[in-house]
């Protein structure tokens, strides 16, 4: 029987080793779905909507020229080529230094992409937003991006392309400290063809 990744899992606190380790586990198992080359893709889709402390913008040229969604993608596009490059150091930059989801912080990021880059090579993720809100309150904005995408690479040991995670509507939040945005943490939902083991927990992206 497959072990549930569920069960290592304890609201508010943090993931022993053994648990990163199923999350891993869980994580890689080839389930052959629509495996698709590995290409970046980082996208604002037609029809995408903007959302500003209330206000909502549908106007895609106002949308994707916004300065905050600009910076946003931006910050995305650097992180993708981290990936590509298996730089680990530039791919943590960007995440924030109060990175939180489920427990995992920075450091359990950190280790697991470090196990992602040991076994698999031609890593690409992809990234269609549907939905943008920026808060502009307080000392630092944040903004929430619903997103459905995936993290494909080839294994090394195999030679197999596989998904090692997919999300659908996933809300993923960054902060913007020091002058760029930072992954924040994410919520949202399992997507239909996915193997229920591995959602809604995407600590990765």
């Amino acid at each position: 029987m497959m072990p549930k990744y569920e069960s290592c899992h304890r609201a508010g606190a943090a993931l022993s080793r053994p648990c990163l380790s199923v999350l891993l586990i869980l994580s890689f198992c080839c389930w052959q779905g629509d495996l698709r080359q590995a290409r970046a893709e980082v996208e604002v889709l037609t029809g995408t909507s903007l959302t500003i402390d209330g206000r909502v913008i549908s106007d895609r040229a106002a949308v994707v020229g916004h300065p905050a969604v600009k910076e946003v993608l931006a910050a995305f596009g650097r992180a993708e080529d981290a990936l590509q490059k298996q730089d680990l150091e530039a791919l943590m930059r960007f995440y924030a230094a109060g990175y939180n989801y489920n427990g995992l912080k920075q450091a359990d990021v950190r280790r697991v992409w470090g196990e992602v880059f040991d076994h698999f090579r031609a890593i690409a993720s992809t990234h269609h937003f549907t939905e943008v809100k920026v808060v502009q309150g307080g000392s630092h904005p944040r903004v929430e991006l619903t997103c459905t995408g995936g993290l494909y690479a080839v294994e090394k040991a195999s030679g197999r392309r596989v998904t090692i995670d997919s999300w659908f509507r996933e809300v993923h939040y960054l902060i913007k400290e020091g002058g760029t945005w930072h992954f924040l943490g994410n919520a949202g939902n399992a997507p239909t063809e996915a193997p229920a083991w591995s959602a809604p927990h995407h600590p990765l992206f």
